[in-house]
């Protein structure tokens, strides 16, 4: 049982971790730097700042530690503890992109380099330990490339594999003397020596909150207690990923570093000259271009979902960071399937169809049409069912060419999103695109009404009255007690048509955002059936009777 895991040591080779302490708080400043009275990052970088992600704090600043802000807390607690906290939503995706020039920038000086995370990439330190003369003058090499970046306090840890590389790097202390790192910012573990240099660190780092758990109940507080439980016990009681682990503490590392690979270009720009002022001979001119586009993805085995469009003309003014002249423009197309090369070359002459004055001049002459795939999918994902699949194509078709003459928003396709409210749950998107809901229909909504849901939603509550058995108005109370029974109402805001309450149920409480004296909401709710056999959901807010819906 435990020869795989013994095998291991075999294979484990020499690794080379960067960290970047505190990456999501540089990456922030970066991008948009505090208004701190000065400009540039160092002084910026002085601005306590938190970033939140769904309502904690996910990363930092020096200076907010400083003031008792801490990883995981709430906003509010953040804020009590330091009133002039500067707080921003954290943006992953941001955040990714900015780490990504930092690889670039590593490969011109060590190619293979594997990015692990937002603030971490491993190298393998054979290549250039040799290059530099010998694995510490290789990291100082990297910190000082950081360092001239703007990227201050880097640390550079090598060890046998990239988990006790991350370790050295995270142990490793600036303006520390003696011991690995000689004062510097490079700890380097030497080779047949991590067990050792793992053993005291505590049994958290291995990152698997119920095992690590379990394991401390077990009284194991280190990965050197972890690492001396026999490999095949473990194996057995905590399974492949346990084993895996287990290797981890005790330096047995194989994992190997794959090296970042920048992804192919699949993008296609066609250039004119001279500028053509015809939508017709700009269509005419993509279509070939059109075809080896949907050509290329498909010997990938890839389709396009969304694709952008950039059309360049020769008017004067130049996008910005554009160093050549002309107009730009750029718009995203969504496709419920897949693009085809006559979806794109309609896509282009509808986009420029919307910039022209008469249906075929344009008001100045395109240079130039790029192409790009915003996003791909495997080919086999959309090969066509035996019942058909996604919207008809016809209709797609018609819809998508009124949209680009009435404007992106001119067509808009109802989707159902989470709410309380009837009207919570109803919104709408423009025709083609993903629907980012702002509130999810699967997550729980404490109030919501149980299916079967009305039919007919009006789009404003319906002013309507409701009766007690002598004709006075029904009121509720704060502890939610009739005044009188309900017996009947009107669905005319004349008070008109008065109609016999066969039957009824509630009054259901709703009280939505308390704390927003702006947005809060008191109402209850009833369903009534009337004398036609027509079942009403109304709504009583303070003394105002409204029909919500109609069960139809």
């Amino acid at each position: 049982m435990s020869a795989p895991i013994l095998a291991q040591h075999n294979t484990v080779q020499r690794s080379m971790v960067l960290w970047i302490p505190d990456w999501p708080i540089i990456a922030a400043i970066r991008i948009a730097p505090p208004n701190s009275g000065a400009s540039g990052v160092s002084a910026a970088s002085d601005v306590p700042l938190a970033l939140i992600d769904r309502g904690l704090v996910f990363a930092c600043s020096a200076a907010a530690r400083i003031e008792g802000v801490q990883r995981g807390i709430r906003v509010r607690e953040a804020q009590a503890r330091c009133s002039d906290l500067v707080v921003r939503p954290y943006d992953q995706q941001a955040d990714q992109r900015m780490f990504e020039t930092v690889v670039t920038a590593i490969e011109e000086l060590m190619p293979g380099v594997q990015l692990v995370r937002p603030g971490i990439a491993a190298i393998r330190s054979r290549g250039p330990a040799r290059y530099y003369g010998g694995e510490k003058p290789a990291g100082l090499a990297l910190t000082t490339m950081l360092d001239e970046l703007g990227i201050a306090g880097s640390r550079i840890g090598i060890a046998d594999g990239p988990f006790t590389a991350e370790q050295a790097a995270r142990t490793t202390t600036i303006g520390t003397t003696g011991g690995a790192t000689g004062g510097t910012r490079v700890r380097v573990v030497p080779e047949g020596e991590s067990a050792a240099f793992l053993g005291p660190l505590p049994i958290g780092l291995l990152e698997q909150p119920d095992l690590v758990t379990l394991l401390r109940r077990l009284g194991i507080r280190t990965l050197a207690d972890f690492a001396a439980l026999p490999p095949g016990d473990v194996l057995g009681r905590f399974g492949a990923d346990g084993a895996h682990l287990h290797a981890l503490a005790g330096g047995l590392d194989s994992r190997p570093i794959v090296p970042h690979v920048p992804p192919e270009e699949l993008d296609v720009t066609i250039r004119f000259e001279p500028p053509l002022d015809r939508v017709d001979q700009v269509t005419f001119s993509v279509r070939a271009s059109a075809d080896d586009f949907i050509q290329n993805l498909v010997a990938k085995k890839l389709v396009c979902t969304s694709l952008r469009v950039e059309i360049g003309t020769e008017l004067s003014d130049t996008r910005p960071g554009d160093t050549e002249p002309g107009n730009y423009s750029e718009r995203s197309w969504l496709h419920p399937r897949s693009f085809t090369a006559s979806d794109v070359v309609d896509r282009v002459r509808w986009q420029l169809q919307g910039s022209a004055e008469v249906d075929t001049g344009l008001r100045s002459g395109v240079s130039s049409v790029r192409i790009v795939p915003e996003a791909v999918d495997a080919i086999g994902n959309h090969e066509v069912g035996l019942f058909g699949a996604g919207p008809e194509e016809r209709i797609h078709h018609g819809l998508s060419r009124v949209q680009s003459m009435l404007g992106h928003e001119g067509v808009l396709t109802a989707v159902v999103s989470g709410g309380r409210t009837l009207a919570d749950r109803q919104t709408t998107v423009p025709w083609g695109d993903r629907p980012l809901l702002p509130r999810k229909a699967s997550e729980p909504w404490p109030g919501q009404l149980p299916k079967p849901l009305p039919s007919t939603v009006f789009p404003t509550p319906h002013p309507v009255h409701v009766f007690g058995p002598d004709g006075e108005a029904v009121e509720v109370s704060d502890r939610g007690i009739l005044s009188a029974v309900l017996a009947r109402f009107s669905p005319a805001a004349s008070g008109r048509d008065v109609r016999e309450i066969t039957a009824w149920a509630g009054p259901w409480p709703v009280a939505e955002r308390w704390w927003d004296a702006d947005a809060a909401r008191r109402a209850q709710r009833f369903q009534v059936v009337d004398d036609r056999g027509i079942a009403w959901l109304l709504v009583l807010q303070g003394v105002t009777w409204s029909a919500e819906a109609r069960y139809d």
